[in-house]
């Protein structure tokens, strides 16, 4: 079995992993002053409900954007398991079936998202992550990383209205019924939610245009399900492509050294 971690701005998610497939997946807020000992016991906890014995686990896979954190969850994932855990970066990239643009400043989790895209679609693909920023990695049929487009998310767009004005509130993610606001929570959420499927639709076409319109589109991110009217813009929506992209290097890597 397999330990996979995606540390993200806002959350950080780990996946339990076998041969059939994810058996769990549990995310848990990104803190940066959290201990190793304090993600620690969450694990344990959570593989204790699952009924999985720690020595059960014999890979560790870490991907991470958050650089005062990769310290903490590669401890913690090392002194728990008495593995090595490999960590996504430049220094693996070189193994892998990519070639990747600018290797030093690409994400981590772009990446992840890149080889999952060309290891299960093998054509030209988009991946668009509703993450905390939401992100738009294209990927050639031949595993070519083509370019990488980056917005503000969906929750990151609604709390700088709500941190950054007097008398706007936060309010939550909800498509409105119209895009005329009868409210100050609606207006917000007409002017965020509607207006952000018109940005992705827009960079979708975009895309495809410098493409000669040979481009599908892939959802993923914890968000990727909150814009219902946005379900047709993809051909597919696949939650844990992140992750699956993560393991898949994981695999990649060891793999080599074998």
């Amino acid at each position: 079995m397999q330990i996979i971690v995606d540390v993200g701005n806002t959350d950080a998610v780990f996946g339990l992993y076998n041969q059939t497939g994810w058996q769990n997946i549990w995310r848990t807020p990104a803190r940066r002053d959290e201990s190793a000992a304090s993600y620690e016991a969450r694990l344990r906890l959570w593989l204790l409900e699952a009924n999985v014995l720690l020595s059960s686990i014999q890979t560790t896979v870490l991907s991470s954007v958050v650089p005062d954190l990769t310290p903490t969850i590669r401890t913690m994932l090392a002194e728990l398991f008495g593995l090595e855990p490999i960590v996504v970066g430049p220094g693996i990239y070189p193994l892998l079936p990519l070639e990747i643009l600018r290797p030093h400043e690409i994400g981590a989790d772009l990446v992840a998202n890149a080889l999952a895209a060309y290891m299960r679609y093998h054509q030209n693909c988009v991946v668009v992550d509703f993450g905390t920023a939401l992100t738009f990695t294209t990927v050639s049929g031949e595993g070519k990383i083509i370019g990488v487009a980056i917005a503000p998310g969906l929750k990151t767009a609604i709390r700088s209205l709500f941190a950054n004005t007097a008398q706007l509130p936060e309010v939550p993610i909800e498509v409105p019924s119209s895009a005329l606001g009868t409210s100050t929570t609606h207006a917000i959420q007409a002017g965020v939610v509607l207006g952000y499927e018109g940005l992705v639709r827009s960079l979708l076409e975009r895309i495809r245009a410098e493409l000669n319109g040979d481009c599908m589109a892939v959802a993923t991110g914890g968000l990727s399900g909150r814009i219902p009217s946005l379900r047709d813009a993809f051909a597919d929506i696949v939650p844990s492509l992140t992750l699956d992209g993560v393991r898949l290097i994981g695999e990649t890597v060891t793999d080599s050294i074998k």
